[in-house]
């Protein structure tokens, strides 16, 4: 049985940096979630991955609130609401 390459350390000291983007981070976070769903890692990269996945998810919330906050500083001050149409 291969093993599968983890994508952080199990040693926090080691941690990947974060990624520039947020179309990035969320490449990579699809990519942990898909290895994960497989069944193919062991026991410690899962908590790895799981670690990461947690620090991906939290910078991709972070970007999007930024977003949110500028959108409202163009809005004058209210977000209003998404038209696709």
């Amino acid at each position: 049985m291969a093993k599968t390459p983890v994508p952080a350390a199990a040693d926090p000291s080691q941690e990947l940096p974060l990624p520039s983007t947020y179309e990035e981070a969320q490449s990579e976070l699809e990519h942990l979630v898909s290895q994960m769903e497989s069944g193919q890692l062991p026991l410690d990269g899962l908590l790895s991955s799981y670690r990461r996945g947690a620090q991906l998810l939290q910078f991709c919330r972070a970007r999007l609130e930024a977003v949110e906050a500028q959108v409202k500083l163009l809005e004058d001050g209210q977000l209003k609401p998404w038209d696709a149409a």
